[in-house]
Formats: C-alpha cells, sequence, structure tokens
C-alpha cells in the first residue's frame, strides 16, 4: 500500500474542488456533475500512477459501483457505493442511479469537495488557517527529511511542500502522512 499510498498524496496536494455548473431546479441549487468531478481528478491521478475504474457489481441482492484506485505497482484501494433508484426496470432511473452513485464515490473516495460560483458566503465567517512551524517543528522536518525509510522522491516531495506551502495548514497533514509512513503504517 505504500506506492499508492503515496501517490494519492501527491495527486491529493494538486487537486482542486470540481466547479458546481449543474443546476437542480427542484432544489433551486447548483451541483458538480458526474463530468465535472472526472475532469477534476482524473487527470490528475493518471500524472500519478493512478487509473480509475468503476465497474457495477452485485452483493447480497444489491447493486453497486465499486469504485477501484488503481496504481501502476498493482497497489488498489476500492470502495462499494449501493446503487438507490426508485422504480425499478426503468433504464432511466437506473442509468441516473448509477451516475449518482458514480459521482458521490468517486468525489468522496479521493475527498474532493465542490466549489460553488457564488463560495464566498459560505465561508465568509470561516478563519483562514496559517501555519507557522516552531523551531522544534521544522527540526523534526529535517529530521524526517534524514530518514532512510523514505525514497529520495518522497523528500523531495515534502521539501517541495514545506517550502512552497509553509504558511498553509496542508503542510502539516503532509508532513503527518510522512511521519506515518516512516512508523510503517501503509507497509
Amino acid at each position: 500500500m505504500k506506492n499508492i499510498a503515496l501517490a494519492l498524496l501527491k495527486a491529493q496536494s494538486e487537486m482542486s474542488n470540481p466547479k458546481k455548473g449543474s443546476s437542480n431546479p427542484f432544489f433551486k441549487s447548483k451541483y458538480a456533475d458526474l463530468n465535472a468531478i472526472r475532469e477534476a481528478v482524473i487527470p490528475i491521478l493518471n500524472e500519478n500512477g493512478i487509473v480509475v475504474l468503476q465497474p457495477i457489481v452485485h452483493v447480497d441482492g444489491k447493486n453497486f459501483v465499486k469504485t477501484i484506485l488503481l496504481h501502476e505497482s498493482g497497489e488498489f484501494l476500492e470502495s462499494l457505493t449501493e446503487i438507490i433508484y426508485n422504480k425499478v426496470n426503468d433504464a432511466q432511473a437506473q442509468g441516473s442511479g448509477i451516475s449518482y452513485a458514480r459521482r458521490y464515490s468517486l468525489q468522496s473516495f479521493v475527498c474532493v469537495g465542490a466549489d460553488d460560483d457564488d463560495g464566498n458566503k459560505a465561508v465568509l465567517n470561516q478563519k483562514i488557517i496559517q501555519y507557522n512551524p516552531t523551531e522544534s517543528q521544522k527540526v523534526e522536518f529535517e529530521n524526517l527529511l534524514k530518514s532512510e525509510k523514505i525514497s529520495i522522491q518522497q523528500k523531495s516531495l515534502m521539501k517541495d511542500s514545506f517550502s512552497k506551502s509553509q504558511n498553509d495548514s496542508k503542510t502539516v497533514s503532509i508532513i503527518n502522512r510522512m511521519k506515518e509512513l516512516i512508523a510503517g503504517k501503509f507497509d
């Protein structure tokens, strides 16, 4: 699981949320459709050696979309999302259920939300999180870079993340994931 975990970590650090470009007239809201989700995540996953597969499977009398993230190393992650629709023997209802399950499965699996065109009103009262590393955290980071348990490529990713987003809370997440890797939690 080490290779896919690192590739997914790198891919997620490059991803942004898809735009909500489709409208739901019933709820008078906008949402990111399956194509918007795919356009936002699949090219970045592919650049990092990960392919997305979404076959339909039948388990215990129910239909599911199985979302598989398959890494070029052969390692993979998978999840099941039940296909829900209320009209039996209605191809259009089933197709909508499949698209809905594929969209939410992929979106949740790679941890992306969806940006509002008017998303500012949703974050007006939120504080911006700043990460200002202490001297001890900087020393810990340097010690992580000296570890022999991570590759030169992984060290480069860490250095790059730290230097580009030193004042960004995402750096904390990347460093913590590398610590877990070194501790063997992804083996």
